[in-house]
């Protein structure tokens, strides 16, 4: 099995939030050029967003120091979370009952790749 050395990986772990609510804005960014996604996350209206573009920068710094990758050809290959431990907590209910809470957290990983295709030449230019 041959790995594919072309790809940069950030991964973030212990991110507060559940894998419910992160994949909502991953399934928005993979496939994107790595500069569309930022500016996508900057206006997102979630919370997390924050948390999930400082990894994607990571990875585009990751891949523009350690590899020498040009930024501008960068676009998310892929994108995925998974599930990490969840503290169970409780809150006091009426006639002394309780009921559970879980706070879920998550592994967010970015991976990144470079796009060697050529820009195609725009045909029939207007003058």
């Amino acid at each position: 099995m041959q790995k594919n050395n072309n790809t940069v990986t950030a991964i973030n772990r212990n991110v507060r939030s559940s894998p419910r609510k992160i994949n909502i804005l991953l399934k928005n960014i993979r496939g994107k050029k790595a500069d569309l996604a930022i500016r996508d996350l900057s206006f997102a209206r979630k919370r997390i967003a924050f948390e999930i573009k400082k990894t994607l920068q990571s990875a585009i710094a990751n891949a523009e120091n350690n590899n020498q990758y040009d930024i501008d050809k960068l676009y998310i290959k892929e994108a995925y979370v998974g599930k990490s431990i969840v503290l169970k907590r409780f809150r006091a209910r009426a006639k002394g009952r309780a009921s559970g809470i879980k706070k879920p957290y998550s592994n967010l990983t970015i991976i990144l790749a470079e796009n060697n295709k050529q820009p195609k030449e725009a045909h029939g230019t207007k003058s």
